[in-house]
């Protein structure tokens, strides 16, 4: 897992090749989180980055790129492990079509490993190495995090029917919250801990250029002055993250843009908002931002 990662000028070379540019702080608690094998936090506003790491990480390692999605009501079951119960019922047909067996030989076989639907979490440890992305855990409840912080804590799950299962090599976990509510203590003492803030305008606009190389040098920085901006006003229901900016971006750039005027600006912003009001207040106020 930690080959090419032997320090954190290594981690920020490898998820530069992938078009994702970290600063020296992230690329270090990056570089600690695999080294001491901790979990990495991160925090930060919706569009920062956060998920986008993970995948950059998983692309650098060459290693698979597991994603539990969170959400509310979500229980260990859903992240861990299930049962094929067709299949299961469909096999004790095929038992007794072919005469007659033991009870208690026939329940034990309905739990062999080719019948075992491995969620998420059962497969990261069951394929490592891999990256192990835990989406807005903050989704989640109590028990859901008690649960994680368990797996966290040992590499390993133990499944009644079939045993105990123990990754050969823990797999680099990520855990994304947007804050929306705190998150245990307990679970954040267990992880490495980074905010991720939205990018200055020099580093989005670095940004640009990596992941969306379509787009002109001049319509990229016209882009990021505008998606800058936006995030300084205190009336929008949700400023836009480097996501939409890159989709902003390169929706002028299929359109033939090469400088932001109001025209383009306004027809594309559906690229970039994503709330009616939000877009009926950028508009009335696109003609003095681009003046600007």
């Amino acid at each position: 897992m930690l080959h090419g990662m032997d320090s954190a000028a290594e981690v920020a070379t490898r998820l530069g090749a992938t078009g994702y540019l970290s600063d020296d702080e992230l690329a270090t608690v990056v570089f600690l989180a695999a080294r001491m094998q901790r979990p990495l936090l991160l925090e930060g506003e919706p569009g920062t980055g956060k998920t986008a790491l993970a995948e950059a990480l998983a692309q650098s390692l060459e290693v698979p790129l597991v994603r539990l999605q969170c959400y509310e009501g979500i229980d260990a079951s859903q992240a861990l492990y299930d049962w094929d119960f067709p299949r299961q019922i469909l096999h004790l047909r095929a038992l007794e079509a072919g005469g007659e067996v033991d009870p208690d030989e026939a329940e034990k076989s309905l739990y062999d490993e080719r019948f075992l639907l491995a969620r998420p979490v059962l497969a990261a440890l069951r394929q490592a190495p891999a990256v192990l992305l835990v989406d807005e855990v903050d989704r989640a409840d109590d028990e859901f995090e008690a649960f994680l912080l368990e797996v966290l804590s040992t590499w390993q799950v133990t499944i009644p029917e079939f045993g105990t299962v123990t990754a050969p090599e823990p797999p680099l976990v990520v855990l994304t919250s947007n804050r929306t509510r705190e998150l245990h203590d307990a679970l954040k003492r267990r992880c490495l801990y980074h905010w991720i803030d939205h990018p200055g305008l020099e580093r989005e606009v670095e940004i640009v250029r990596s992941r969306a190389p379509e787009v002109s040098d001049a319509l990229a920085r016209q882009v990021v002055v505008v998606v800058q901006q936006l995030r300084q006003r205190d009336d929008l229901l949700k400023p836009p993250g480097v996501a939409e900016t890159l989709d902003w971006a390169r929706a002028l750039t299929y359109l033939g843009t090469t400088d932001l005027d109001l025209a383009s600006a306004a027809m594309t912003l559906g690229a970039l908002l994503k709330y009616r009001e939000d877009a009926d207040r950028v508009r009335a106020a696109l003609d003095r931002m681009l003046s600007r």
